[in-house]
């Protein structure tokens, strides 16, 4: 079992920037996919990010590529999503998430085993 502890998030402007740490326990990091997903006020939560176990390949959301990267260190047990140039529509709580069963990309909630508490992103227009 891994625990997921999410940070990084707070209020900013629309156009400015935040960076996203989930901090993963254990020793087995690299076994799991991680993922980000989103949930704003009364709506469903979405995907938004993931990486692969090696961290080679990554696939996005089409709401968010070009703007946000997710990138994971391994040294550090953490996967980090950077998001630049935001919008007032990414307002949302965010979460990370892993996948200890999944093959390789990871799109659906359903496909990760383990999820973080949340932290709330806010985006002023």
């Amino acid at each position: 079992q891994v625990q997921l502890v999410e940070s990084g998030g707070g209020l900013v402007q629309a156009g400015g920037s935040l960076r996203l740490s989930c901090a993963a326990s254990g020793r087995i990091f690299g076994r799991y996919v991680m993922g980000w997903f989103r949930q704003a006020p009364g709506k469903e939560r979405e995907f938004v990010a993931t990486v692969t176990r090696s961290g080679g390949s990554t696939t996005y959301s089409d709401s968010v590529k070009g703007r946000f990267t997710i990138s994971r260190g391994y040294a550090e047990n953490t996967v980090y999503l950077q998001m630049n140039s935001l919008k007032p529509e990414d307002t949302a709580v965010y979460y990370c998430a892993a996948g200890l069963r999944v093959v390789d990309t990871a799109t659906r909630e359903g496909q990760y085993d383990f999820w973080g508490q949340g932290t709330q992103v806010t985006v002023s227009s």
